[in-house]
């Protein structure tokens, strides 16, 4: 995690180092794959059996490489700006209106300079934005955290349409249970078959409401591979659905093989006693990411 410092006054002098760190962090996620990710993508050539598959992880990995090296963005697809604000404390509203402002400025500007393919058009015209902000676009999600003190998270997650195209939600029973969930996501990745650019990371939501539940899946794709739920219930139940989802035999691209997902990841809420939603958001294989935290001092 890197640490940075904002000195002077916040209000007028320092509001574009925000914008110009948002710039820098997609840059980061659009071009170098987190090391987590790129180590369990280069293990994953090793443990794969079939040879279509083994030689197209192989090609995945060159392509991350090759990425770093021309310092270009890794796929076509920059996907959409999806970010995730944390805010701490001694923080008034008004900055928060402007550190929102200046995400924004910094999503314009990463679209031009990284650059970042123009993604967000209007639902309904298809007229494209070219600067992937408007509509409600960046999509920001504010989340309070009283541990930070006059310090704020952003972590860039941009996210491809391919694999988000494959996101599910079902109103499961109660009686459906552990079984009902497990069915459902099995159900869901197989269908999806090729289509998200597997292998995948899988992020799963159980509880709250349905939109809750879409947003915790999200959520739940910030982890690093091989980062286990804190509760070992839930934590069992990852490691299970990974193997059950390398046994479906999809492979990469679809290919074939025995490395479908690289891992599963799963966030709780809770629910109404009459229902059981899950969420399942699927991450292709490019599972970018970028964070920063940023003291604020006045």
């Amino acid at each position: 995690m890197i640490l940075c410092y904002i000195y002077g006054d916040f209000m007028k002098d320092n509001i574009e180092k925000i914008s110009n760190i948002v710039v820098e962090l997609f840059k980061e996620a659009a071009i170098t794959l987190p090391k987590d990710v790129k180590n369990a993508l280069i293990e994953s050539v090793e443990k794969e059996e079939n040879e279509l598959s083994k030689n197209t992880l192989k090609a995945i990995v060159k392509n991350i490489e090759i990425a770093e090296e021309k310092n270009i963005p890794m796929c076509q697809d920059t996907g959409v700006p999806i970010i995730f604000l944390k805010i701490g404390k001694n923080i008034n509203s008004s900055d928060i209106i402007y550190i929102i402002d200046k995400i924004k400025d910094g999503v314009k500007k990463a679209t031009e300079e990284v650059p970042l393919r123009p993604n967000v058009v209007n639902p309904l015209s298809r007229e494209n934005l070219k600067t992937n902000v408007g509509l409600g676009a960046p999509f920001i999600n504010i989340e309070f955290d009283e541990n930070l003190d006059r310090e704020i998270e952003i972590t860039v997650f941009p996210k491809g349409a391919g694999s988000e195209n494959m996101s599910a939600l079902k109103m499961l029973t109660p009686a459906e249970g552990i079984n009902g969930i497990k069915n459902f996501i099995l159900e869901t990745v197989a269908n999806a078959g090729g289509k998200p650019c597997p292998p995948i990371i899988l992020g799963v939501g159980i509880g709250g409401t349905a939109d809750i539940s879409l947003k915790l899946a999200k959520k739940a794709l910030l982890r690093k591979i091989g980062e286990r739920h804190k509760e070992k219930d839930i934590a069992k139940l990852e490691v299970e659905l990974l193997t059950d989802i390398n046994k479906l035999g999809i492979g990469a691209m679809g290919l074939g093989g025995n490395i479908t997902a690289l891992d599963v990841f799963i966030e709780v809420m809770g629910c109404h006693t009459a229902s059981l939603p899950v969420g399942i958001c699927i991450q292709c294989w490019a599972n970018r990411r970028a964070h920063r935290r940023i003291k604020l001092q006045k």
